[in-house]
């Protein structure tokens, strides 16, 4: 019989730093910072708006904030870290991932602060940000020659350039342009999260509660191609062609989400908040339509900007961050009693902005709206900021 070797740790391995730690994959900064911003940034719009004293003005900033601050960056967060397992490299970790944390930082704090010199660094701060998880997610798949993906680098050079783009608008004073831009950032971001929801909701649901359902990968295809024809419509002003693209993407999705077996996860929290998120996006690009559409039905842009923004963004990012961030930092996948009630904040914040579009007495339903968004937020960094910051639970590296 053969000796067991055991391996006992050396008293001179050095024990990895907390900075080590924190900076070792994209999520663990980028998710604890995003969801201490989503609180931060919603408190301030709502009730403290005073302190908007830079170049964007209350509601260009709110958008601005939501949208690139918070929801483009999650979905750096998370392609940084699911691209080190697709590749088996790391994009960015210790000082280098600290320095894109530093950029984002610098924007969110810049564009606070009146002038056009602190604007002019928070924008330049803030694209750069952008292209530079995009430059570094782009070294990793060419590496790796992991070509399906490479749409995703170039996903995220897109967001940085629609950035700019709604920035210079800002600069130059064309508040008429600044809904273009915003929407083409939004269906830019849309596209990010059709392609990673329909490939990872199935996947989830398959492991999580052992359902038998399609990877939807031929629907897919064609759902991204509309995804980019949308795009390329709004730049080109063909609003109409965008709208009727908005009609089929939806059609899509929900039919994808049909496909998906949604009773099978009535009873898993991880999944059902994921599967809400997806019919959220699929009912908000058929309204959305309607903005671009010549029907005249007078519906407010608030309403696709939310339902899709609000609805579909951000119930997703919430159960993606706790979802991945459970099994990235070693710990069991299931959903905690605290989150739950964050998965049902959130929904319940964006029924509520909604209605508020609608009725006279908006004031009260915003402030219940917004306090709901931070209840959620703010439990998610009280229970997730430990495990974020510290070493994963199974003792594994990463």
């Amino acid at each position: 019989m053969g000796l067991v070797q055991i391996e006992i740790p050396s008293p001179s391995k050095r024990q990895s730093s907390r900075f080590e730690v924190f900076f070792a994959l994209g999520f663990r900064p980028l998710y604890l910072l995003c969801a201490i911003w989503a609180v931060i940034s919603i408190a301030i719009w709502i009730f403290a708006p005073s302190y908007l004293m830079g170049q964007m003005n209350n509601v260009w900033w709110h958008a601005h904030e939501m949208l690139w601050g918070f929801v483009a960056s999650i979905a750096v967060a998370f392609l940084l870290t699911a691209s080190a397992t697709w590749t088996g490299s790391n994009p960015l970790k210790s000082w280098p991932l600290a320095s894109l944390c530093g950029l984002w930082l610098i924007a969110r704090i810049a564009y606070l602060i009146p002038g056009n010199i602190p604007f002019f660094i928070a924008g330049v701060s803030d694209v750069a940000f952008f292209l530079y998880a995009a430059w570094a997610l782009a070294k990793v798949l060419l590496k790796a020659k992991s070509k399906q993906n490479y749409p995703l680098a170039i996903a995220l050079i897109g967001l940085g350039l629609a950035n700019a783009s709604y920035l210079i608008t800002v600069y130059i004073g064309r508040f008429d342009l600044l809904r273009t831009g915003f929407a083409i950032g939004m269906l830019v971001m849309s596209y990010i999260a059709l392609l990673i929801g329909r490939r990872v909701i199935p996947f989830f649901a398959q492991r999580g509660a052992g359902l038998d359902i399609p990877r939807s990968e031929k629907s897919g295809r064609y759902q991204l191609w509309i995804a980019i024809v949308a795009v390329a419509c709004l730049i080109v002003g063909l609003e109409e062609v965008t709208g009727i693209a908005l009609i089929a993407l939806g059609i899509i999705t929900l039919y994808q989400l049909y496909t998906w077996k949604p009773l099978g996860v009535c009873k898993v929290p991880l999944l059902w908040v994921l599967y809400i998120a997806y019919a959220f996006l699929g009912i908000g690009f058929i309204i959305s339509s309607l903005y671009f559409l010549p029907l005249q039905l007078g519906i407010p842009p608030a309403t696709f900007v939310h339902f899709v923004g609000m609805g579909g963004f951000s119930v997703m990012i919430i159960g993606m961050m706790t979802r991945t961030a459970l099994g990235h930092t070693g710990r069991p996948l299931k959903a905690s009693k605290l989150m739950v009630v964050a998965y049902v904040c959130v929904i319940l914040a964006t029924v509520i902005r909604l209605v508020a579009i609608f009725v006279p007495f908006a004031t009260p339903l915003l402030h219940i709206a917004a306090t709901l968004w931070i209840i959620a937020f703010g439990a998610y960094v009280y229970q997730y900021g430990p495990y974020l910051t510290k070493p994963r639970a199974d003792g594994r590296p990463g």
